[in-house]
């Protein structure tokens, strides 16, 4: 305690740092007050039929935005259109040799990159926009003043639209500024936002039942405590290459001859697969809506994530796009030219060729477990409604939410051990340091 103490000293005491927490605390805090912001034209004392909706795509939209879709607030769509469109920039450089190109002009190609991505953003959120007044019109027609009525169609996208770039804005202040990163933390901060409604649903459920409620609701926190660690693991967990440096001898003086590691990490895609798997899933239910609500036919397999069937199609999913955006992301062929331009091998494998199969062989074996794991991760909240969880606090047993949360804060906290180090403080763990995780990127955004 007295050495957690000191460190909270610590960083305190770094001016710098100190700084960055108040501006990202500050930050988020406009980012909160902003999804209490009702449209123009809507009443906010009759969105009941909204709020009860907090199941499938809107559920986890609503998640995503801290509430704010629910609400019908200013910043409803909060920055998913950002990261819808990051996510398609992100992939056309992958897949366009073009786009390649501009990626490798350095900082000058990035921000081309980043200003096309702020375009795109705009039309995205235009026609989610005129989308999602046609949602206010059908679940919430009592909400919509009747004078205003006839102009909704015109203030609501161009305010929605102010308002995702508004977030977007903030996010872009706190990575500048602040600390973390902040399209990340926003989201973070959103799904978070529910966690005590939900946790106090779950503990009124419990004492409902009894003098047995209570232990059954100690055994569920200390359930997830141990899906926490094990998702830790899951994120951090990377296998080592060793990887020889030639020596060099220049004048009196001797370079390379070190022996290092080539980190391979088990989960690459990050959070991607379980996004992609989501929206694949949620395709029925929005193509079939009168069927979903009627929980009839097939969209209600792949609308409830306790159905069977649906945690089995939801994993095979899962595991496809993990190789899938693995095999995008990950380029054996170029570590292993990066590697022979500096002189360095692994020892027992030939440069070249060699090198790249056996870089690309231990990829594909490491990221077979990788990938099951986090179907499993993305399954478990099925399962918890199963035994008898509320649909709320399951979710944080796993998928998207649990995947973010955990990752945006081990991010962060690298970064605060980092500004420890540097000033030669002891860091945040007593024994051994928090490992840096490689960036898994929704849009340049660590996810």
């Amino acid at each position: 305690m007295k050495k957690l103490i000191q460190t909270l000293k610590n960083i305190w005491g770094i001016e710098e740092l100190k700084s960055k927490i108040l501006t990202t605390l500050l930050l988020i805090l406009i980012f909160r007050l902003c999804t209490y912001i009702v449209l123009p034209g809507v009443d906010p004392h009759k969105l009941g039929s909204l709020t009860s909706a907090k199941s499938g795509a809107l559920g986890l939209i609503d998640a995503f935005s801290g509430g704010a879709f629910l609400q019908a607030s200013i910043v409803a769509l909060g920055i998913m259109p950002y990261i819808s469109a990051s996510i398609f920039m992100q992939l056309m450089t992958i897949l366009v040799p073009q786009m390649q190109k501009v990626q490798k002009e350095g900082e000058s190609g990035r921000k081309k990159i980043n200003q096309w991505t702020r375009y795109l953003t705009v039309i995205v959120t235009f026609v989610q926009a005129y989308a999602y007044v046609t949602y206010l019109r059908t679940m919430a027609k009592d909400a919509i003043i009747d004078s205003f009525s006839p102009y909704l169609w015109l203030t609501t996208p161009i305010v929605l639209t102010a308002g995702t770039l508004f977030v977007m804005w903030l996010g872009e202040k706190i990575t500048d500024k602040g600390l973390g990163n902040g399209t990340s933390l926003i989201i973070m901060i959103g799904i978070l936002a529910r966690l005590p409604s939900a946790f106090q649903q779950e503990l009124t459920a419990k004492l409902a039942m009894g003098s047995g409620g209570i232990l059954i609701f100690v055994i569920e926190i200390a359930i997830l405590i141990a899906i926490i660690m094990g998702l830790i693991v899951l994120i951090q967990g990377v296998r080592k290459v060793p990887v020889n440096y030639a020596k060099q001898i220049v004048g009196n003086r001797q370079f390379g001859g070190a022996r290092q590691f080539l980190p391979l990490k088990v989960n690459s895609a990050g959070v991607m697969p379980i996004i992609f798997a989501q929206a694949i899933m949620f395709l029925p239910t929005l193509i079939s809506y009168t069927s979903f609500e009627n929980k009839e036919g097939i969209s209600r397999i792949f609308s409830d994530p306790k159905d069977y069937l649906h945690m089995v199609i939801y994993a095979v999913i899962v595991v496809a796009f993990t190789f899938l955006y693995t095999a995008l992301i990950f380029n054996p062929k170029q570590i292993a030219e990066d590697l022979k331009r500096n002189n360095g091998f692994i020892p027992g494998v030939k440069p070249g060729q060699p090198t790249t199969d056996y870089i690309g062989s231990v990829m594909d074996k490491i990221t077979l477990p990788g990938a099951i794991l986090l179907a499993i991760i993305g399954i478990l909240p099925g399962f918890a409604q199963r035994l008898g969880v509320t649909q709320g606090f399951a979710s944080f047993f796993g998928g998207t939410s649990l995947l973010i949360m955990v990752g945006v804060i081990l991010d962060t906290l690298q970064q605060v051990e980092t500004q420890l180090l540097m000033r030669q403080y002891d860091g945040l763990m007593k024994s051994g340091r928090i490992q840096g995780r490689q960036s898994s990127t929704v849009s340049g955004a660590v996810i």
